[in-house]
């Protein structure tokens, strides 16, 4: 039987939990901003949940983030709904505070949270974020935004607001769009308005007839439409898990990439989809201007 090192028990249960989740010159005053760490700098295991959910969201940019700047020498991202921004701090902080030509924006409607993120951002030396206070429609046509964003992310924005991202980041000829739906209700309350005539005009409605699936197809069917979308705007798009669907249930993850290349019948499928199942009145939402 192989016999332990020396120590080496006693090395495991001394060992620095919070080396075993931090990066490398990563702040720990940031990370007791966001309540990360408490005060004392301790890591409890919500905490700790909750880090490691941030960084596999990062793993996800990480390589956007690269591939903007492994072609130009600037980087603009907009972050939609940021909230306390975790999500933008995290980021800067890790991989954009040596990296001159990056610039965060942050877009939140509380006001409270606008005016806490500008403070800690000042207060860290974070110099290339900037917080605006505007909704994701109002922020598509600010002028004190860039013309063009590099990248786009809107995580757990309510119901229209994904959509509303969308939109901003086609007008904003975005290179990347990394979105976490969340609450999609409009598809259902459709569905649901036109229940009895979409029984007499396809068998498919009875995918929908009863109220809890027409919750949860509905929410489904957003997602699909808004993939349709970004792919007859010459995005190629992937669909995969955000976390464990343990830790929620709001846990779909898009990520699209422009190639210029729309797929071919994305716009037809998305057109025969909202006629089919008798959704017409979205068209202006989903198709828009070609």
């Amino acid at each position: 039987m192989k016999q332990a090192r020396p120590g080496a028990a006693a090395k495991t249960a001394y060992a620095d939990p919070l080396a075993e989740v931090l990066r490398p010159g990563q702040s720990i005053e940031l990370l007791k901003e966001l309540h990360i760490l408490t005060r004392d700098g301790k890591l409890n295991q919500d905490s700790r949940r909750k880090l490691k959910q941030v960084y596999h969201l990062c793993n996800f940019i990480e390589p956007l983030l690269d591939e903007v700047l492994g072609r130009q020498d600037t980087l603009t991202l907009a972050d939609h709904g940021a909230g306390k921004s975790y999500l933008g701090f995290i980021l800067y902080d890790l991989f954009l505070k040596t990296r001159t030509g990056a610039h965060i924006y942050g877009i939140e409607t509380r006001d409270a949270l606008v005016e806490k993120s500008r403070e800690l951002a000042a207060r860290l030396g974070f110099e290339r974020m900037s917080f605006l206070n505007a909704t994701v429609e109002e922020s598509i046509a600010v002028a004190s935004l860039p013309a063009r964003i590099d990248i786009v992310t809107a995580l757990h924005a309510c119901n229209t607001a994904t959509d509303d991202a969308i939109r901003f980041a086609l007008a904003k000829s975005a290179r990347h769009i990394v979105l976490v739906p969340c609450c999609q209700a409009e598809v259902a309350a459709v569905l649901r308005k036109h229940k009895n005539e979409s029984f007499g005009k396809t068998p498919l409605s009875e995918i929908w007839r009863h109220p809890i699936h027409t919750r949860e197809f509905g929410s489904q069917l957003t997602n699909v439409l808004r993939c349709l979308q970004l792919e007859s705007h010459g995005y190629q798009v992937t669909v995969t898990e955000l976390v464990g669907w343990e830790h929620s249930l709001k846990n779909e993850l898009i990520i699209a990439s422009h190639t210029g290349a729309p797929r071919r019948n994305a716009r037809e499928r998305l057109q025969q989809i909202l006629q089919e199942l008798n959704l017409r009145e979205l068209e202006p939402r989903f198709l828009g201007p070609q």
